[in-house]
């Protein structure tokens, strides 16, 4: 497995190798070692989420309270989604930025995110699933959203899909305001987390 940094801090892209015959592919998705040798960090996997979505759902921003937070290994096994990360830590350089990598069973990359980044992504194809690899367990007085369509972040969802929302991300703060009510990481605690963990 290749792991590279994307353009966004603390995130990665990861693609495997896939070896095809006339039986059909096989490939390693996940590579534990691999991903600790490209980022410098551990990585443990304490719980594996999967949703499937039709064409033009958008699920997320989503992230989670340090500490701990919550790191991602997020693939896409069947269909194609466009799998957003955003910058939501504040303090950081790169606050409300965003980096965007199409997911689908055709290139059958990955991605990594570090604790503090809001994850989010949009289904591109009808029955499309997506799998997660989360480094904490689910606690939902520690879970937060930001609203996908927020136009102070302008991610980029696609033009020509209309985006179809859980009652739970379209009540979700914009970024200003979740920044201004005191949800958002701050920068600092997230350096603090990455370095226990070897980053």
């Amino acid at each position: 497995m290749k792991v590279e940094p994307l353009d966004l801090p603390d995130s990665w892209v990861c693609t495997p190798a896939v070896f095809g015959d006339d039986r059909g592919v096989f490939l390693e998705w996940f590579r534990a070692d691999a991903l600790a040798d490209a980022t410098g960090r551990s990585f443990t996997v304490m719980q594996a989420n999967h949703s499937t979505s039709r064409r033009g759902s958008v699920r997320g921003v989503h992230f989670a309270d340090l500490p701990p937070g919550q790191a991602k290994f997020v693939y896409c096994p069947r269909g194609a989604v466009l799998d957003v990360i955003v910058d939501l830590r504040v303090g950081s350089p790169t606050f409300g930025r965003s980096t965007s990598v199409v997911l689908d069973d055709v290139g059958r990359r990955g991605v990594f995110l570090s604790e503090g980044l809001g994850h989010a992504f949009c289904a591109l194809a009808d029955d499309s699933s997506v799998t997660y690899l989360v480094s904490s367990v689910y606690n939902p007085a520690a879970e937060h959203g930001v609203h996908p369509l927020d136009t102070d972040l302008a991610l980029p969802w696609p033009g020509d899909i209309d985006a179809v929302l859980s009652p739970k991300d379209a009540a979700a703060p914009g970024v200003a305001a979740a920044r201004d009510a005191g949800l958002l990481p701050a920068y600092a605690d997230c350096l603090e987390r990455y370095a226990a963990l070897g980053a």
